[in-house]
């Protein structure tokens, strides 16, 4: 799948996040366990399930295409493209790359000098699901359709496919030769998805609509049926691998809002939820759930920890806010709908994807690198990740490269290149670029609007408290037990209002003129954790003297109208990881070049800011076929990133899934790819 097009596809679904596909290296870094909270599955071995059985899996929306090459492809197309297509490589718990040998029996650079060289050696056993094997033919269809050269296939994604120079049939049967014309470290991200030459090699097919289908695939399942709600597989009867373990795979439609709803009336197995919906999925197993997640997450290759058994224990009234009266028939709903929670479990990750402050640096006062790294440096990143992911269970520590994520091969924290949080030393670098704090600006943080730079009259956010740390942390935790909010949430305005303002500091100003940023954020359910995060965050902020307009906007024009166009000066949205990240993160943080008419060409760097020597390394990395090198090369790329300070990692999103108990090799994924035939129902 693109990853412009998953990246879109995430940020407007879940809490503003934009979605990826799938190095070598001999360091030992490369060997290991995985790290904490990388995945959770219920992995159990493949004969402990029944053999049959439908899996009703959740999607955010019906695909529109089922190519995931195509601008309308999103995660949908993803999931489901994986299931029944080749996946040449796929990736394990840490985001490793590994050779799949249902497709492939090897894989290897076999030249560099002149131009680099790989052979890929298929299975033979490898067949569509028309009889036809799979071969250098449908290589050869993808990359002329994905090379860029053609306008009849649109705007496809064309990375990496566009610095091979041919390809060809190998010297011995069943080997694919691909030569490149520049040579490209990120080579194993090619040809997954491998689409069948019926798809590439004719533009309308390529182009066709996912309610025509997917008539040849070569995975463990078939596309069967597509309806406006709804996609269904089967099995192939062609596969040669492990036979899937489940009859049929039905992914359905249902909204992140009506998930809750939906599984009540048991209509899924399995659905990405939000925050709410796993705390009411866990209060109604308590105590079972608790102990599952003591025993942590199963590993590969090992039989999963016991499932919880639903029990009619757990279904105290409190959990869904019942009154508890016996006998009234809303207590008795309560009580149904919490006996038919139960019937699930809350797998949890840390999602392989970051939540980012991103600071607008072409205009306004964040133009100043200065005052950008001022605003970097007031955050408590610590505190953010502790209140998104404690409450969860999930590791809190914050998220120190932009790159790769904890665990991956090559990670190191590069948060020193902008320096820890220091309240002092962020008002040090305001008062150098020229912003100060004085009487008049005092004045004017204690009350009444100020005039927002633009001419607009409009008053910060007021949200700041005389509390300390500890007093902070005690508040929250009332307000959590009051309202259900996770432990260290920001108050609701109301709240705000109670609290006071007495330690607010006085708004730095310039020339007469206050500094005042507007805060973008989305004003949906999607995006209430991150209107907490942004809550806080301004708090943070008026502690050095830097006032926030918070600005709600809907949710569905959030990236569309305001972070793609560079309307704010700060936001906060997300971006997955990857595996290649030399490919896959350079359109993210190139330097923004001018166009002929005058605009801005950003790519996907919506922070406008970038540098030469940031570009130079992306460019080195992806030249470089010594894994090792090219990670280095990487590592010095996200350490100038932070220098810069357009973009501030946060944390790891949290991934929360709902499974109904006795599902199993399913669940909270991570980075690793879903290995579709092992997915089934316990015996």
């Amino acid at each position: 799948m693109p990853i412009a097009k998953r990246r879109r596809a995430m940020l407007l679904a879940a809490g503003v996040m934009l979605p990826l596909p799938v190095l070598t290296g001999c360091s030992s870094e490369d060997d290991g366990p995985p790290p904490p909270a990388a995945w959770d599955i219920a992995s159990a071995p493949r004969t402990g399930t029944t053999g049959s059985g439908t899996l009703r899996w959740a999607l955010d929306a019906t695909p529109a295409t089922f190519n995931t090459f195509q601008k309308t492809a999103d995660t949908g197309t993803q999931r489901i493209a994986g299931a029944v297509l080749p996946s040449l490589y796929t990736l394990d718990a840490r985001g490793k790359p590994q050779r799949n040998g249902d497709y492939l029996t090897g894989a290897d650079v076999t030249s560099s000098e002149p131009r680099q060289v790989v052979v890929y050696k298929l299975n033979p056993k490898a067949v569509w699901s028309d009889g036809r094997p799979i071969g250098a033919e449908d290589f050869q269809a993808q990359w002329k359709a994905l090379r860029g050269t053609d306008a009849a296939y649109g705007r496809a994604r064309n990375a990496g496919y566009d610095r091979i120079a041919k390809i060809e049939p190998g010297d011995k049967e069943h080997e694919v030769k691909v030569t490149f014309a520049k040579r490209y470290t990120d080579w194993r991200s090619l040809f997954t998805p491998l689409y069948p030459k019926s798809v590439m090699a004719n533009p309308a097919v390529f182009a066709a609509p996912a309610r025509k289908g997917l008539a040849v695939g070569a995975g463990p399942f078939m596309v069967r049926q597509v309806t406006d709600t709804s996609v269904t597989l089967v099995r192939n009867p062609r596969w040669w691998g492990d036979r899937a373990r489940l009859s049929r795979v039905l992914f359905r439609t249902v909204p992140a809002e009506k998930r809750a709803e939906a599984l009540i009336a048991g209509q899924l197995d399995l659905a990405e939820v939000d925050a709410a919906t796993a705390r009411r999925i866990r209060a109604a197993t308590p105590d079972k759930q608790a102990a599952g997640a003591a025993r942590g997450s199963s590993a590969p290759g090992k039989a999963g920890a016991p499932e919880p058994s639903a029990s009619g224990t757990a279904e105290t009234a409190g959990a869904n806010g019942a009154s508890g009266t016996s006998g009234d028939s809303a207590t008795d709903k309560n009580r149904s709908r919490t006996r038919a929670l139960s019937r699930f479990t809350v797998r949890k990750a840390l999602e392989p994807a970051y939540t980012q402050l991103a600071l607008n640096g072409t205009k306004g006062p964040l133009a100043d690198d200065r005052v950008r790294r001022a605003v970097a440096r007031a955050i408590d990143r610590k505190a953010l990740a502790k209140l998104v992911l404690k409450p969860m269970g999930l590791p809190s520590e914050p998220l120190g490269n932009h790159l790769l994520m904890a665990g991956q091969p090559g990670y190191q924290d590069h948060s020193g290149a902008l320096g820890d949080p220091d309240a002092n030393a962020a008002q040090s670098l305001l008062a150098d670029a020229g912003w100060r704090a004085g009487e008049a600006g005092r004045q004017k943080a204690l009350g009444g609007k100020t005039d927002d730079r633009g001419g607009r009259q409009s008053a910060p956010t007021a949200t700041a408290s005389t509390t300390d740390t500890a007093t902070e942390s005690a508040t929250a935790s009332a307000t959590e037990s009051a309202t259900g909010r996770p432990s260290g949430a920001a108050p609701a305005a109301g709240d705000a209002g109670r609290r006071g303002r007495a330690g607010k500091a006085a708004l730095v100003r310039k020339q007469g003129r206050p500094l005042v940023l507007r805060f973008v954020l989305p004003d949906d359910r999607s995006g209430a954790q991150l209107r907490t995060v942004g809550e806080r965050i301004a708090r943070m902020l008026e502690k050095i003297g830097v006032g926030t307009e918070i600005t709600k906007v809907p949710g569905e024009s959030y990236f569309r109208d305001h972070i793609v166009t560079g309307d704010y000066d700060l936001a906060l949205y997300s971006w997955p990881a990857s595996a290649y990240p030399a490919t896959d993160a350079r359109p993210i943080y190139a330097k923004p070049q001018p166009a002929a008419d005058g605009s801005l060409m950003v790519e996907q760097n919506y922070t406008r800011v970038g540098t030469d020597q940031i570009d130079q390394f992306f460019d080195q990395a992806l030249s470089e076929l010594d894994g090792g090198a090219s990670r280095s090369l990487v590592s010095r790329a996200d350490a100038r990133i932070w220098a810069a300070a357009g973009s501030i990692p946060l944390y790891q999103r949290p991934q929360l899934v709902a499974v109904r108990k006795g599902l199993v090799n399913a669940g909270a994924f991570g980075f690793s790819t879903p290995r579709y035939q092992d997915i089934g129902f316990r015996r």
